[in-house]
């Protein structure tokens, strides 16, 4: 379908929504210049990269901040509220690994397990020697970044897995993978007898706190769900694959991702068990280029470079297979890192980092799928910003 050009009218509505704080915005002065720093960084943002609309989360000294810009569609003129649900892409992933980590918790299932342990009809093939930390830090030996278009059904799945011949020894490459964090999801659910949607869903979103975020959206919320664009400005959603929802399937709002972020910073209530599984997936398992490999997880040590980041998050990092080094015994969580995670659907592009010893941390929510490298340049000046406007003055 063609997007049509905005009317006279119909621009000078973008232009009023270019910005809509969080209706809950308290109205004191730090409130006003965290909004400012934001503002001056995501509306040159949006022009650019030609995003209709953001919603865009800031934690600052431990404090939160909802900021929302421009609309969910640019055919309705639908601004972006509170409520706007915008596709996660692979940050879905970081939910996957927290429910495995919580599973472990449990003793439901140990990431040192081997994948036959758990699928038994796996036994004998390479794949099934391939353990569960290797699915969830991408290093079983070389998945695709994609289920194979003729599997639709899990025991094709299977079938593709008792086939599969690893390129390299597991452990030795990082090749981002979709089938490796969602086959994880999958044996997750099975170790805690239930679907992965409803655990998700009904099991850790409520221990969360989170209220707005679905693997599958509710007829009564559809129009709460933004509208995706394509690199080229084509309206777009993504549709359900195989091990969709435990790789990129969910959809959230940026009030309910900081209130996960807040949990991975330990700024949040919740239950001891699952707290300690949260931050487990701070472990550090591998090293890969300037990054270490988390549970899903990407972190730098703090203070880092912009450098670093773009390095870390270059396409070549999802595409191209990176060498790895083990980190033994792994790294323990530490709080003063920079930890992050993309994502990207075809009409969506997300982004979320928090450095939990500094109290600060952002989530970027656009319903575009716009360059990864500008969303680290945004996210880095907003974050720097920020901690040095509230960083102790030296003393005299």
């Amino acid at each position: 379908m063609k997007v049509k050009s905005p009317k006279p009218l119909v621009a000078s509505m973008l232009c009023a929504l270019c910005v809509m704080p969080s209706g809950s915005q308290a109205t004191d002065m730090s409130t006003q210049q965290v909004q400012r720093v934001v503002d001056e960084a995501i509306r040159p943002l949006m022009a650019r990269d030609k995003i209709p609309g953001m919603a865009v989360g800031v934690i600052v000294e431990g404090k939160r901040h909802v900021f929302n810009y421009g609309v969910a569609s640019t055919e309705t003129i639908r601004p972006v509220t509170d409520h706007t649900l915008f596709e996660l892409g692979s940050v879905t992933k970081t939910f996957t690994a927290t429910l495995s980590s919580w599973a472990q918790e449990q003793k439901k299932l140990s990431l040192s397990d081997n994948v036959a342990t758990h699928l038994p009809e796996l036994r004998g093939s390479p794949f099934g020697t391939v353990t569960l930390l290797n699915l969830g830090t991408h290093t079983p030996g070389g998945l695709p970044l994609q289920v194979p278009d003729d599997v639709r059904n899990e025991d094709q799945l299977i079938d593709y897995f008792k086939a599969w011949r690893p390129t390299d020894p597991a452990g030795t490459y990082r090749t981002y993978s979709n089938p490796g964090i969602g086959t994880l999801g999958l044996i997750t659910a099975k170790s805690m007898g239930q679907d992965f949607v409803t655990l998700i869903e009904q099991r850790l979103f409520p221990e969360l706190g989170i209220k707005n975020s679905f693997i599958k959206v509710p007829t009564e919320r559809g129009g709460d769900y933004a509208q995706g664009y394509t690199k080229e400005g084509k309206p777009i959603r993504m549709t359900d694959g195989v091990l969709g929802a435990e790789a990129y399937g969910l959809k959230s709002t940026a009030s309910d991702m900081l209130r996960f972020v807040e949990a991975n910073m330990q700024l949040a209530s919740i239950d001891g068990q699952l707290q300690s599984a949260i931050t487990n997936t701070h472990t550090g398992y591998f090293t890969a280029g300037p990054m270490t490999q988390d549970l899903i997880w990407e972190q730098y040590p703090y203070p880092v470079t912009l450098k670093a980041l773009l390095e870390g998050n270059a396409p070549r990092m999802a595409f191209n297979a990176t060498p790895v080094q083990e980190i033994e015994p792994p790294l323990p969580p530490e709080a003063n890192a920079w930890i992050n995670k993309t994502g990207s659907t075809n009409g969506f592009g997300a982004y979320v980092a928090f450095v939990p010893r500094q109290r600060i941390g952002i989530v970027m929510l656009a319903n575009r799928n716009f360059p990864i490298e500008d969303r680290v340049k945004v996210a880095f000046a907003i974050l720097d910003s920020v901690r040095h406007r509230t960083a102790p003055a030296p003393a005299q």
